[in-house]
């Protein structure tokens, strides 16, 4: 736990549990933005701007709508990348 400056969004897909091997899931890589969301944590961005998601320092993924048309209640758990810079 703790704040890292890169963290993998993984997004599960229908339905299917993240911890199933080979089970149906979207992974994005974001880093942290000079920004802070609604909840006081700071904003993370994957290179397009279009993934926004607040994380806090337990690690509680909030997404961020950036743009009309999102959904963003999909179930997303972030996991920290220490070795990217």
């Amino acid at each position: 736990m703790g704040r890292s400056d890169h963290y993998e969004l993984v997004f599960e897909r229908s339905g299917a549990p993240v911890s199933v091997p080979g089970g149906e899931v979207d992974v994005v890589v974001v880093r942290r933005t000079d920004r802070k969301g609604p909840g006081g944590h700071p904003l993370y961005a994957d290179d397009t701007g279009i993934v926004l998601a607040e994380i806090s320092d337990l690690d509680e993924v909030r997404m961020i709508a950036s743009g009309g048309q999102q959904d963003p209640t999909t179930s997303v758990t972030a996991r920290p990348v220490p070795h990217l810079l």
